[in-house]
């Protein structure tokens, strides 16, 4: 897929004020500062689009990017962000597991975890959940500049492990690094080709 354009379309707390859920749509996130903008900013080949911050946390909003006019990018607040309220956490962990249980044009949920770090719990809780709710997702592990290539095989490894113990098997997953650029092409044909067999699903617009 070549991504002739990306631009920013709407930020929201509130689910009604979604955009109308005719386009497919991938969800980014993970834990705060999982390299989830320098990601997404890679594969639109907008260095821009999405907001990086050295603040995890920052993004408090569902954000919406609409690609070459056809798709969504979702980027999502990540999770385990350190400098917020217990009552600001519940509202956003509320707002996120509405968004991805309901969401009837959400295709996959892009589950991205850092490559160097070995596997972590509120990781496999959240895939876990995913997995409850019957939500399709893959795994997306970045940063893999920043050490070897046998690392971040062997962390992998096993952080795959650690989800048989409640999986089956294990989602599909991709390696990535915003730096090198590498996944980014796997990325784009694995959304082409979902893209591909899409349906507008059934919806009752808002009154």
């Amino acid at each position: 897929m070549i991504v002739k354009s990306a631009e920013f379309i709407c930020s929201n707390t509130q689910i009604s004020k979604l955009p109308p859920p005719v386009k497919p749509e991938y969800a980014f996130i993970g834990r705060s500062n999982v390299g989830k903008s320098s990601l997404i900013n890679t594969l639109t080949g907008k260095k821009g689009l999405a907001k990086t911050s050295q603040t995890p946390g920052k993004t408090q909003l569902i954000n919406h990017f609409l690609i070459n006019e056809n798709w969504y990018i979702v980027d999502l607040p990540g999770y385990g962000y350190a400098r917020a309220s217990k009552a600001n956490k519940a509202n956003w962990d509320k707002f996120i597991h509405t968004y991805l249980d309901k969401r009837e044009s959400l295709q996959c949920v892009m589950v991205l975890i850092d490559s160097r770090l070995e596997p972590q719990k509120i990781d496999i809780e959240f895939c876990n959940w995913l997995g409850e709710k019957g939500l399709s997702f893959v795994l997306v592990f970045t940063k893999a500049d920043k050490q070897s290539s046998v690392k971040t095989d062997q962390n992998i490894a096993k952080f795959r492990k650690a989800m048989l113990a409640t999986f089956d098997e294990v989602p599909q997953f991709f390696i990535t690094s915003s730096e090198t650029q590498l996944g980014r092409d796997e990325i784009l044909a694995f959304i082409s080709n979902i893209n591909q067999h899409f349906e507008v699903p059934f919806f009752n617009p808002p009154a």
